[in-house]
């Protein structure tokens, strides 16, 4: 009877064990998801983050601490899931928020934004590191509030000073190549803007467009074979696949200048860039608005980044022979 006893006992304790180690940090799965913990009534918070790279990453860290430094860590839980770049698991993953009645979705990227906003009207949606929300959400007469349950923050750093860049850096460029994603809907916004300042300056350029990243190698092929100079904007693809543009770009010597500093640290030379850690974390005070004082998104204009920041690469710099001049921040190496 003794042995018996000891042996329950055993049993559960073991079981206690593991309910504990449940109970501490989350869920996570293979497909990029994790849940972590808060009390019971705390808010429920479901982030769908468009893919992992560097930028997108701090402005998700960044949302999250906002909502915690304001709620305290009980009082919010998130369930923070990645798309892999890939629109379908953004519709997947917002349909899954949407059916667990989660009190918000913060959207991070633009294709992730699209998936929310298609998912539901109803159902508060915070968005971050999306460059044009106009462009982003099909709305032509665009004002600075959605006037839907749509707000957020945008990465749109200034496109002249960035064309401006390339005079500066690269001064007897002849002709630009414009390497983004076409699937991307605010990188060809980007696209767009920046050609009106080019034509300004009376710099030639043209379009490089990679339907995916399996096209990215062939596209920037052609690109250096036609340009002495590329420029990448705020692109969430490209910025996923810089090994591939630096191998191609940096052994003919051709330049590029970058839309942000992940982007620019991969295979740039330079950039004006922001904080996406701090768009992120402007993006929470919105959400705990929203949450806490009943705020209106429909009514909340879309904040920009504070300030920028010149930024160079100072490896590619120095394999190119590049000087940068006074007023640029190095990129520490990682």
């Amino acid at each position: 009877m003794k042995r018996k006893m000891k042996f329950v006992s055993v049993i559960a304790v073991i079981a206690m064990l593991m309910m504990t180690m449940a109970g501490c940090g989350g869920e996570s799965s293979n497909n990029g998801s994790s849940a972590e913990s808060g009390s019971a009534d705390a808010y429920q918070i479901g982030i769908v983050q468009q893919l992992e790279h560097p930028a997108l990453d701090e402005a998700t860290e960044g949302f999250k601490q906002a909502l915690i430094d304001k709620l305290g860590e009980d009082g919010v839980k998130f369930d923070t899931q990645n798309a892999q770049n890939e629109q379908a698991n953004c519709s997947t993953i917002s349909q899954g928020f949407v059916s667990g009645n989660v009190d918000l979705i913060m959207a991070n990227g633009t294709n992730a934004l699209q998936a929310a906003s298609a998912a539901t009207a109803d159902i508060p949606i915070v968005a971050t590191s999306i460059t044009d929300y106009g462009t982003a959400l099909n709305i032509t007469d665009w004002t600075g509030a959605s006037g839907t349950n749509v707000t957020g923050t945008s990465d749109l750093a200034p496109l002249k000073e960035q064309a401006e860049m390339i005079k500066e850096l690269v001064p007897d460029v002849q002709k630009v190549g414009l390497l983004y994603c076409s699937a991307e809907a605010n990188s060809a916004y980007q696209i767009g803007e920046i050609e009106k300042y080019l034509d300004e300056m009376g710099i030639a350029y043209e379009e490089y467009a990679a339907a995916d990243s399996n096209e990215i190698q062939a596209v920037t092929t052609s690109a250096i074979a036609d340009c002495d100079c590329l420029y990448i904007p705020t692109d969430n693809t490209m910025a996923g696949n810089t090994e591939i543009v630096n191998n191609i770009a940096q052994p003919e010597g051709i330049p590029v200048i970058a839309g942000e500093e992940g982007i620019c640290s991969g295979c740039g030379i330079a950039t004006l860039t922001i904080s996406y850690y701090d768009i992120g974390y402007a993006a929470g005070e919105m959400a705990y608005e929203i949450l806490e004082n009943g705020a209106d998104p429909g009514t909340m204009e879309v904040q920009t980044a504070e300030n920028v920041t010149k930024k160079y690469n100072p490896t590619i710099c120095e394999a190119l022979g590049i000087t940068i001049p006074e007023g640029y921040e190095a990129i520490a190496a990682e």
